[in-house]
């Protein structure tokens, strides 16, 4: 349940469950989540008879965002086995995808996101330099079909 207070919460204590039930260990730690959103789109309509010169705002249908989550490559194959599943056309590959914002102290989930019938459509790995020193990174986009908030 979402917790108000006047000053803003930040943003780098957060918790991520990939349909699995657990937001605990490497598996479910990411480093970066970006686009949870949604829009509702209208259609724009006038009579040639109107007697105002503009047009009228007809409510649309609802568009979720993709989202974007990235991690450090820890040797995991569980996104590649959820991805195999979805091309693979598994009824049941489908998921509900909860991110958990949590106040400062971790003490309590002040905002929850749920992503709502999700598929992962996009991963890729890298890039991979031997010059570097950045941690490898893996980059997951999750397509959703509706977004709750709690």
């Amino acid at each position: 349940m979402a917790v108000f207070r006047e000053r803003p919460y930040v943003q780098f204590n957060f918790l991520v469950d990939l349909g699995t039930g657990t937001t605990d260990g490497a598996d479910a730690g990411f480093q970066e989540i970006s686009n949870v959103g949604m829009e509702v789109t209208v259609a724009e309509y006038r009579n040639g008879n109107e007697k105002e010169n503009s047009v009228r705002k007809i409510t649309g249908l609802n568009k979720a965002t993709d989202v974007t989550m990235k991690r450090g490559v820890i040797g995991s194959l569980t996104l590649y086995s959820w991805l195999n599943q979805l091309r693979n056309g598994e009824a049941n590959a489908l998921r509900t995808v909860t991110i958990q914002l949590q106040n400062e102290d971790h003490t309590a989930v002040v905002q929850t996101w749920k992503l709502l019938r999700a598929r992962i459509i996009k991963h890729v790995s890298g890039p991979f330099n031997a010059k570097g020193t950045d941690v490898a990174i893996e980059e997951l986009t999750i397509a959703y079909e509706r977004l709750e908030m709690e």
